[in-house]
């Protein structure tokens, strides 16, 4: 690495074509110049990326991308800019069983991509979405212990920045109305104490809540009721970063000006 200070960035786009298309990767990128992106929710495919001219419209970035085995679903990725590193290389996928229901199987779906930057390792995550019904609680909470296994294995080579959509608001502060969600997918009992035990068995550290402890702030909201107009969001993005990284965190931001999706992106700073 040849900078110090680097800027890593999250944000579920909700469809990297959408966004594309719309202008806002664009927009994004020229104001905020992050030197890594993690994306979620990229459904796309490898055709589509050469169909959409993505390696060379944005060519100041290695681009790494894991995919749905189903078209159109769930992916991430991770950029990162050339002149930062010389040679990111893509981690080899981590194996794992039991994360397979009767909607698929959780390891099909590009749910991790990551990247060692030589000093740390970035991971892009998607969460899986426990559903309304709760119909997919039972997986989740497997995924959420499969999840602190690998990133506990990782930890031990360097430092890991974990981040992406988490698809849980882990604490009362972290959504607009806590109490008329009790229970429901995204602040259950399982999803939230699965988020913790992650946090524990991992040692990472939700780097917002270290910087802004006390702070409300959102990520994620809903179509329905002008809900972004009125600010009653979740904060289900997180930068999670290993604890060795805490006294280099220089700053995690949060950026709901940021529009293209029903998710803005979240930030640290890291000096390396």
């Amino acid at each position: 690495m040849s900078k110090t200070n680097i800027s890593l960035f999250s944000w579920n786009v909700n469809g990297l074509r959408a966004v594309l298309r719309k202008g806002n990767l664009r927009e994004f990128i020229e104001k905020y110049e992050p030197d890594v992106l993690m994306m979620q929710e990229t459904k796309i495919s490898e055709q589509q990326i050469e169909e959409n001219k993505l390696r060379e419209e944005f060519a100041g970035y290695e681009q790494f991308y894991s995919f749905a085995k189903k078209p159109g679903y769930a992916g991430t990725a991770v950029w990162v800019k050339k002149e930062l590193v010389d040679g990111a290389v893509k981690i080899a996928d981590i194996d794992g069983d039991g994360l397979e229901d009767r909607y698929g199987d959780l390891l099909k779906e590009g749910r991790l991509t990551g990247v060692d930057l030589g000093k740390c390792i970035c991971i892009s995550i998607y969460v899986p979405n426990a559903k309304e019904d709760l119909s997919r609680l039972g997986v989740r909470e497997k995924w959420d212990k499969y999840l602190a296994d690998a990133l506990s294995k990782l930890q031990k080579d360097k430092p890991v920045i974990a981040a992406g959509d988490f698809n849980v608001a882990h604490e009362p502060i972290d959504l607009a109305r806590p109490k008329q969600n009790v229970g429901k997918h995204g602040y259950t009992d399982e999803e939230r104490r699965g988020f913790g035990e992650l946090l524990k068995r991992t040692g990472l550290m939700d780097s917002f809540r270290v910087l802004h402890p006390d702070t409300m702030a959102y990520s994620w909201w809903s179509h329905w009721g002008n809900a972004r107009v009125n600010n009653v969001g979740w904060r289900i993005d997180y930068m999670l970063v290993s604890a060795a990284l805490k006294s280099r965190l220089l700053s995690a931001k949060i950026y709901p000006e940021v529009l293209g999706s029903d998710h803005c992106p979240v930030s640290v700073s890291l000096e390396l």
